[in-house]
C-alpha cells in the first residue's frame, strides 16, 4: 500500500483541482473534502459491539478507603476501574504500605479485608490482592489444584478460597458423621 499522499489520506481525500469548475478564472476555490467512513474503508465494524459495555464497566468509579491512622486517601489510589487496571507495581506496593498490608503491624487486621503482601510479588498477584483489599470481586487468590473434581488428574481449574472452605466444611460434617455411626452401633 502506498503512504498517503499530502492531498489524500486514510480518512480524507480531496477532490482534484482539475475536476474542480471554477465559477471565474481568476478565483480558485478552496478544495472540497469529501470523507469516507471508517465502515466503507472496511468490512469490519470500527469497533467490537461489546465495546461500549467494556468501556462503561471501566469507568464505574471506586469509592477510596481512608488510613485507619490519619484519615487521609492515598493519591495514587484508583478512582475507577480502569484506573487499578492501570496501577503500577510500584503503585501497588504504595497504596499497600500506605494502608498498613506491607509489612504487616499493628493495624493491618482492622481493615475490612486485610492481605497477606508481599513486594516479591508478580505484578497480577499484586494487582489480585490489592483488589481483593478494596472488594472487588473476582480477585480471590485461586489455589492450585492438580485433579479436578472427577480426579481425572490433571491441572484443572484452581479452586477460590470459598471454594476450599465449602470442601473443609463438608469434610468436617462427614467426619462427626461417621463418628455418630460408630457411636449409635447397629441403630
Amino acid at each position: 500500500m502506498e503512504p498517503p499522499t499530502p492531498t489524500e489520506n486514510r480518512f480524507f481525500r480531496r477532490e482534484s483541482q482539475a475536476s474542480q469548475s471554477p465559477s471565474s478564472p481568476n478565483q480558485q476555490q478552496p478544495p472540497r473534502i469529501q470523507t469516507e467512513s471508517l465502515a466503507t474503508q472496511t468490512s469490519q465494524p470500527p469497533f467490537h459491539p461489546l465495546f461500549p459495555k467494556k468501556i462503561q464497566t471501566l469507568s464505574l468509579p471506586l469509592a477510596p478507603f481512608v488510613q485507619l491512622t490519619s484519615g487521609l486517601v492515598h493519591p495514587a489510589f484508583p478512582q475507577t476501574l480502569l484506573h487499578f487496571w492501570l496501577l503500577t507495581s510500584d503503585q501497588l506496593d504504595a497504596l499497600a504500605a500506605f494502608y498498613h498490608q506491607s509489612p504487616p503491624c499493628e493495624w493491618t487486621a482492622h481493615y475490612p479485608c486485610p492481605i497477606v503482601y508481599h513486594a516479591d510479588l508478580s505484578l497480577e498477584e499484586k494487582r489480585r490482592k490489592i483488589g481483593k483489599f478494596i472488594g472487588l470481586r473476582g480477585c480471590e487468590t485461586p489455589v492450585q489444584t492438580n485433579v479436578d473434581e472427577n480426579n481425572n488428574g490433571f491441572w484443572g481449574r484452581a479452586k477460590t478460597e470459598d471454594e476450599i472452605m465449602e470442601d473443609a466444611r463438608r469434610a468436617r460434617m462427614n467426619q462427626e458423621e461417621d463418628e455418630i455411626r460408630r457411636k449409635m452401633g447397629w441403630y
